[in-house]
C-alpha cells in the first residue's frame, strides 16, 4: 500500500512541477526594437533614463537595455559606462553597483515579459526585484514607454 501511495505521490508531484514550467510561445508585443526615454531631475541635475527593448517574431521580449545619462567630472557619459566608477556600491543597501542592480532589473523584465510585477513606492523604489534597492522610477517610465510602443 505504501508503495502505491509513494508512486501516486511522485506522479502528482511531477504533474504539478511540469505544469508550472509551461513556456510562453507567443507574446503580446510587435516584433522590433523599441526605445523609451524619460528625463527627470534627480540629485539636482537632469538625467535621461533610456530603455531599449528587442521583441522577437513571436512577440516575446528577448532583450532589455537600461541606462541613464550622467555627468562626471564635466564629461557626459552614462551610469553603465562608468561601471564601478559610478560609486554606488559603498552606499547601496544591497552592496551592488548601479549597473549590477540594473542588470537584475533587465533580467526580471525579460522573465516576466512586462512590468506588471513592479510596484513603485512613494520614493520611486520597488521590492519586486531582489538585489535592487535604488530608485528606479525614471527607468520604469522609460521601459513603460518602450513597451507601450511595442504593444500589438
Amino acid at each position: 500500500m505504501k508503495k502505491y501511495f509513494g508512486i501516486a505521490f511522485m506522479i502528482m508531484l511531477s504533474v504539478l512541477l511540469l505544469s508550472g514550467c509551461e513556456k510562453v510561445s507567443e507574446g503580446k508585443y510587435k516584433e522590433g526594437t523599441y526605445l523609451g526615454t524619460y528625463t527627470d531631475n534627480y540629485g539636482g541635475s537632469k538625467n535621461t533614463a533610456i530603455a531599449v527593448v528587442y521583441v522577437d517574431n513571436n512577440g516575446l521580449i528577448k532583450s532589455v537595455y537600461l541606462d541613464t545619462t550622467y555627468v562626471k567630472d564635466s564629461v557626459n557619459t552614462t551610469k553603465k559606462a562608468l561601471g564601478n566608477d559610478y560609486g554606488m556600491k559603498a552606499r547601496s543597501e544591497a552592496g551592488k553597483e548601479w549597473y549590477e542592480q540594473v542588470n537584475l532589473l533587465e533580467s526580471k523584465i525579460i522573465e516576466n515579459q512586462d512590468l506588471s510585477f513592479i510596484k513603485l513606492d512613494e520614493n520611486g523604489k520597488t521590492d519586486a526585484v531582489a538585489g535592487v534597492t535604488m530608485k528606479i522610477d525614471a527607468l520604469y517610465n522609460a521601459i513603460d514607454l518602450a513597451l507601450k510602443n511595442a504593444k500589438k
